[in-house]
C-alpha cells in the first residue's frame, strides 16, 4: 500500500507516493539524495539519523515517512545560509568535535535541539541530552566543548534559532 505525502524540507515543498512502511531517513537518503543523515543502527539507538521535525530532534529511523506529511523537516543539509556554515558546525570543526564523522550530523542536529530549549547548558546537560548519540571515535569531551562555545556564540549574537 502506498501513500501521498506532503513534506517541506529545508524549506523547499516535497511530495511523493511511498509505500506506507517507507522510514522517514530512508525518503531523506533515497528519494531526496539528502545523504548527510546517517543510518547507523536502524533502532534509535544511535542518534546518526537525527533530524529536526517542526523544530524538535527525531531519530527518523523510526519515523515513517507518512508520519512526517505536512511537517517541516531540517536535516543536516538545511543548516547552512548561502553557503556559510551554521555555528553549531563551525564549533564542531574548530574544538575537533568529530573524527570519523558518521555521527557529527545526528550529534549537531541533537546538540541544536537542547540550546533551543536551553541556551546556557553546563556540560552535564549537554552530556545527559547527547546520551542518545553514540560517538564511536572519541572521548567526547571535544564535542562538549563544541556545544558549549557554539551557545556561547549564539547567545553573544543572538542567532540561536538560525
Amino acid at each position: 500500500m502506498s501513500v501521498d505525502i506532503e513534506i517541506t524540507v529545508n524549506g523547499r515543498p516535497a511530495r511523493a507516493t511511498v509505500p506506507d512502511g517507507l522510514l522517514l531517513v530512508v525518503f531523506l537518503r533515497e528519494h531526496l539524495r539528502l545523504t548527510g543523515t546517517h543510518i547507523g543502527c536502524d533502532t534509535t539507538q544511535c542518534g546518526a539519523c537525527t533530524v529536526h521535525v517542526d523544530g524538535k530532534a527525531v531519530k527518523s529511523c523510526t519515523m515513517l515517512a507518512a508520519q512526517a506529511d505536512r511537517c517541516e523537516v531540517r536535516t543536516i543539509e538545511g543548516l547552512t545560509e548561502n553557503g556559510a556554515l551554521h555555528p553549531m558546525q563551525t564549533a564542531f570543526r574548530e574544538y575537533h568535535g568529530l573524527q570519523c564523522g558518521f555521527c557529527t550530523p545526528g550529534m549537531i542536529m541533537s546538540a541544536l535541539d537542547l540550546l533551543s530549549r536551553n541556551p546556557d547548558p553546563s556540560e552535564a546537560e549537554v552530556r545527559t541530552w547527547l546520551k542518545g548519540n553514540l560517538c564511536r571515535c572519541t572521548g567526547y569531551q571535544n564535542i562538549v566543548s563544541a556545544v558549549r562555545a557554539c551557545a556561547a556564540e549564539l547567545r553573544q549574537d543572538n542567532v540561536l534559532g538560525r
